[in-house]
C-alpha cells in the first residue's frame, strides 16, 4: 500500500523524541509563515471555532503533502520565498482598501508587540563549539613560528573527543601535507601538551595523559615528594592498577598496601578524559514526555502530558483572512491555502501524538502498578503486542510511541521502553521481567562483602536462592550491561 503523506507525517512525529520534536516545530515555525505560537487569552475558544469552520470549508481542493521528497522540498523552499514576497505585496493592497473594508493587515512589529513566533525560535540554544574549534582557538593564541602553527593545526584534526592524539605516528606522517616538516610535527605536538587546557589534551594514551597532569601539578605547587608514588604507579604499574592487583604492586614497590591505596585515591582526582570537559554543553538533557503523579486520596497514579515542553500552535488568522478574501487572486489564495493545510496537518499530528502517547502510558501504569509502588525489582514482563491489542492499534504504533520517550515518576525518570520487556518465571510462579532480574542482581552485588566479592558463579547461586534460575553467561551479560566490574576488580583491600 502507498501511505498517504498525512499518515507518514503522523508516524514520523509520533516516533520523535521530545528534543527532536522541538527542533521540528522550530523548523516549521521558521519555514511556514501561516504557523504561529498560540497566545493564551479569552479569544482562544472563538479562534478554535473559526478554524474548525475553515477546516470544513477547505476540504475540497486540498493537495497532498509530500514527505521526504528532496525535489519537492526544493520547490517548497522557492514557494516560501514567493509567499514572503506575496505577503509584502498583499500588505500594500490591503492598506489601500482600509476605508472600504474597515480592516487592516499589519505585521505585529508595526504595533510594537512581541512576535511570539520569533521568540520561540530565539529561545533555541546556539550550536556549541566543537572540541576541534576550541583547540584551534587556543592554538592560535600560542606565540609560535608559522611552520609550527600549521603543523599544530594539522595535528588538532586528529585529536578525539577524549582529548587524545591516538592516531599512530607513522599514519600521521603518511598523511601529512608536503609543506609540513616532520620535525615541526614533533615540536607542535610537544608544545600542545604544554599549552592546551585542560592539561592532558594532546596525549597519546592514558599513561601520558595522567603523567602530564601530575607533572603540571608538581610544577605549579612543588609537590614532587607527595606525588612520587602516584607517578610511579602510572609510569610502571598502570596495568596492575587497572586490574586492581594491589598486593602485587605493594610487593614490587616495597610499599605498604595502605600507601598504594592512598596513592590510588589521589589519582582519582586526575581526569582520564580531559577533552570531554570542553564539550559538556553538547550533552542532551532528558526531557520527560509524560508526568506520573500519585493521588493519595484515591490510591491511584495519574498520567498527564508534559505540555509545557512544546509551544501550543495555531494557524495565523491573518493568513486565513487572506485565504478567504475573494479580492486576492486565485493563485495567491491557493498557495496560502496549501501552507495553511500543511500547518493544520502538523497541529493534528501533534495532537494525535499526544493522545497516543498518553493512552500507552495509562496502560503501562495499570500493568506496572507494582513498579510504581515498590521500584524496579517489581517490574513485570509486558509485551508490546498485549498493549497494542488492548488499545486496538498496531504493535508498530506502540513501538513508535515509546521510542525515545521518558516517564517522570515518583521513582525517578525512566525510558518508556523500559516497561516493555520479556521475562522469566520464578520458582513461586510469579512473572519477573529481565529488568527486574537486573535490579535484583545489582542489589545482591551492592550488599556483598567488598573484601570478598561474589564471582559470576556465586551470583548465580544467590539468585537461585531467591527463586531466579538463570545461566552464568546471562549473569555476566547483565553485569556488563549494568557497568559492574568482575569480582577481581571489585575487591577492596
Amino acid at each position: 500500500m502507498k501511505l498517504a503523506p498525512r499518515m507518514i507525517q503522523s508516524m514520523e512525529i509520533l516516533q520523535m523524541s521530545a528534543l527532536a520534536l522541538q527542533a521540528k516545530i522550530d523548523q516549521e515555525l521558521e519555514s511556514n509563515p501561516t504557523l504561529e505560537v498560540r497566545e493564551a487569552g479569552p479569544d482562544t475558544e472563538q479562534l478554535e471555532e473559526e478554524q474548525s469552520q475553515i477546516d470544513r470549508d477547505n476540504q475540497e481542493g486540498e493537495r497532498d503533502l509530500v514527505v521526504n521528497d528532496d525535489a519537492v522540498d526544493t520547490a517548497h523552499t522557492d514557494d516560501f520565498e514567493r509567499l514572503n514576497n506575496i505577503t509584502e505585496e498583499y500588505s500594500d493592497s490591503w492598506e489601500a482598501n482600509i476605508y472600504e473594508t474597515g480592516e487592516t493587515f499589519r505585521p505585529r512589529t508595526d504595533s510594537g508587540e512581541r512576535d511570539i513566533k520569533l521568540d520561540a525560535m530565539a529561545n533555541t540554544a546556539a550550536r556549541p563549539q566543537s572540541l576541534t574549534e576550541q583547540l584551534l582557538e587556543q592554538w592560535h593564541l600560542v606565540d609560535t613560528p608559522q611552520a609550527i602553527r600549521v603543523a599544530g593545526e594539522f595535528l588538532i584534526e586528529f585529536i578525539d573527543d577524549d582529548g587524545y592524539l591516538r592516531t599512530d605516528w607513522q599514519t600521521l606522517l603518511e598523511q601529512v601535507p608536503e609543506n609540513i616538516d616532520h620535525e615541526d610535527l614533533d615540536t607542535a605536538s610537544e608544545l600542545m601538551k604544554d599549552t592546551f587546557e585542560p592539561t592532558g589534551i594532546g596525549a597519546h594514551d592514558l599513561r601520558e595523559c595522567l603523567l602530564l597532569q601530575i607533572d603540571a601539578l608538581v610544577r605549579n605547587n612543588g609537590r614532587s615528594s607527595q606525588l612520587s608514588v602516584e607517578r610511579l604507579l602510572v609510569d610502571q604499574y598502570l596495568k596492575d592498577v587497572e586490574q586492581n592487583r594491589l598486593p602485587r604492586i605493594a610487593q614490587a614497590t616495597n610499599l605498604d598496601i595502605e600507601d598504594v591505596k592512598m596513592a590510588l585515591k589521589n589519582l582519582r582526582r586526575f581526569d582520564p578524559h580531559p577533552g570531554r570537559n570542553l564539550v559538556l554543553t553538547s550533552a542532551q538533557r532528558i526531557t520527560p514526555d509524560v508526568i506520573v503523579d500519585y493521588d493519595e486520596e484515591n490510591d491511584l497514579y495519574i498520567a498527564q502530558l508534559a505540555r509545557d515542553r512544546n509551544p501550543s500552535l495555531q494557524v495565523s488568522m491573518q493568513y486565513q483572512k487572506m485565504h478567504r478574501d475573494k479580492a486576492v487572486d486565485s493563485k495567491t489564495r491557493k498557495f496560502v491555502g496549501n501552507h495553511i493545510q500543511s500547518a493544520r496537518w502538523l497541529i493534528d499530528a501533534l495532537e494525535q501524538r499526544g493522545n497516543t502517547l498518553l493512552r500507552v502510558a495509562k496502560v503501562v501504569i495499570e500493568a506496572q502498578r507494582d513498579f510504581f509502588d515498590q521500584g524496579p525489582q517489581a517490574l513485570h514482563p509486558l509485551p508490546m503486542t498485549l498493549v497494542a491489542d488492548q488499545l486496538g492499534i498496531h504493535v508498530a504504533t506502540v513501538s513508535r510511541a515509546v521510542n525515545e520517550k521518558y516517564l517522570q515518576t515518583p521513582q525517578g525518570i525512566f525510558p518508556l521502553r523500559k516497561f516493555f520487556s520479556g521475562g522469566t518465571e520464578t520458582e513461586s510462579g510469579d512473572a519477573m521481567s529481565w529488568s527486574a532480574v537486573q535490579a535484583k542482581l545489582e542489589e545482591i552485588i551492592n550488599e556483598e562483602d567488598k573484601s570478598k566479592p561474589l564471582n559470576d558463579d556465586q551470583l548465580v547461586g544467590k539468585l537461585k536462592l531467591q527463586g531466579i534460575d538463570i545461566a552464568r553467561r546471562t549473569v555476566a551479560k547483565y553485569r556488563k550491561q549494568l557497568n559492574i566490574l568482575p569480582a577481581r576488580q571489585r575487591r577492596q583491600y
